[in-house]
């Protein structure tokens, strides 16, 4: 029976990828790749020859029969995203449940995940979090804000470059002012920096220096 292989990638430094990863995407009969290109200087970096097929947002839905028949037929396949694990905050979760209502067995690897370090490196409390990734970009954005706003937990949010200061300009006003929050940006990268502060204090970094690349946002939560 064949097997779809879920693979986490680098976020950003080209080593950090397990060799078991490297040893599945040479040894599968296909690569899904979100962005075949991206991906492209991964497995050359490699020397991974595999043949690679685009998955992304935009196709996964009409995809899925096709790549589903496939695995049925006996071909091992690998899933990877451009940067990360897939399936968070990435496509996945289709491809996952599908395969598990036809009985196709899905292995997923330990690996990169740009959330892990963000969290840790806040230094807030870890034990218990929640992973929200993109905020709603209008329907229901100010509803999930109110509603997170209650929340004991460290929170967690992935967020762009041009809607930073949008973002954290709304913790101000539905966590408070001086709700602890920690942005991370250009994890792993070169320029990789945290930035730590209250939300006024980190919205007020933002504004002075406007951010680029990927961004990851921790948020204290509300305390008793």
């Amino acid at each position: 029976m064949a097997k779809l292989y879920i693979v986490p990638t680098p976020i950003g430094n080209m080593e950090d990828i397990t060799l078991r990863a490297i040893k599945v995407l040479k040894e599968v009969d296909l690569i899904l790749a979100e962005d075949t290109r991206t991906s492209g200087k991964l497995l050359q970096h490699y020397e991974i020859g595999t043949p690679m097929q685009s998955h992304h947002m935009h196709n996964e839905h009409r995809a899925l029969d096709g790549i589903v028949k496939r695995l049925l037929g006996g071909d091992d396949i690998a899933l990877i995203s451009d940067a990360g694990t897939p399936a968070i905050s990435d496509p996945g979760f289709l491809l996952t449940r599908a395969c598990v209502q036809n009985g196709i067995e899905v292995e997923c690897l330990p690996g990169a995940t740009a959330f892990v370090p963000a969290l840790v490196n806040s230094g807030f409390p870890n034990d218990k979090f929640v992973f929200e990734g993109f905020l709603p970009v209008k329907k229901g954005r100010q509803t999930r804000l109110q509603l997170l706003a209650e929340e004991p937990r460290t929170l967690i949010f992935y967020e762009s470059p041009h809607k930073l200061i949008k973002t954290l300009t709304q913790f101000v006003e539905f966590f408070g002012a001086d709700r602890p929050v920690s942005v991370s940006r250009e994890l792993t990268k070169l320029y990789e920096e945290t930035i730590r502060g209250t939300a006024t204090e980190v919205l007020q970094h933002y504004l002075e220096k406007p951010p680029k690349g990927e961004i990851v946002i921790v948020v204290a939560g509300k305390q008793k």
